[in-house]
């Protein structure tokens, strides 16, 4: 079973980025490619019947499967980066993480107007990250088809957070 597989292979870093965080690393992950075309098998069989026109992956872990799931399905790729990162026209939208805050930038012309966008990063916390990027898909006329992760951490509620968006939220180890 992939969650089995995922959970032993990521690693628990304490006090990293700052006391009191427990940081999953999945690094480890990424050192098997095995089980890396695992984590993309597993995303391709849970959004099989989903109609899906890109992939959209939130900087920076968001982008390791992101870009490999788009190629499986292949479907586009876009990023969705930190402020000051991306060299063409963008939107903006602030976001508040669970140790801080930031901008979150998209090229305004990432997508076409009606576009279903499959939204990715590694993990869902407090789910602050990801509805940012919400925001900034929509605004541009996007529509979310849904949310992948490779990790959920439950206990956050960060899926409640996310389900005014899209019932269709994908994760494959959850904590």
């Amino acid at each position: 079973m992939i969650s089995t597989k995922l959970k032993n292979a990521i690693r628990d870093i304490p006090d990293f980025p700052k006391p009191g965080i427990i940081f999953k690393d999945i690094t480890p992950i990424l050192k098997d490619a095995g089980l890396c075309s695992e984590v993309i098998e597993a995303f391709v069989l849970e959004m099989k019947g989903d109609k899906i026109d890109v992939i959209a992956g939130i900087e920076s872990r968001g982008f390791l499967f992101g870009l490999m799931l788009a190629n499986r399905l292949q479907i586009p790729f876009v990023p969705i980066r930190k402020q000051g990162k991306l060299p063409a026209k963008t939107i903006q939208e602030p976001c508040e993480l669970e140790y801080g805050s930031a901008i979150l930038e998209l090229h305004q012309d990432a997508l076409i107007a009606g576009q279903r966008v499959m939204i990715h990063d590694d993990l869902l916390a407090t789910g602050g990250t990801v509805s940012a990027a919400t925001r900034l898909v929509q605004k541009i006329g996007g529509v979310v088809a849904g949310y992948s992760f490779v990790i959920s951490l439950d206990f956050l509620n960060g899926k409640e957070k996310l389900r005014g968006d899209s019932e269709n939220i994908i994760t494959l180890a959850s904590y």
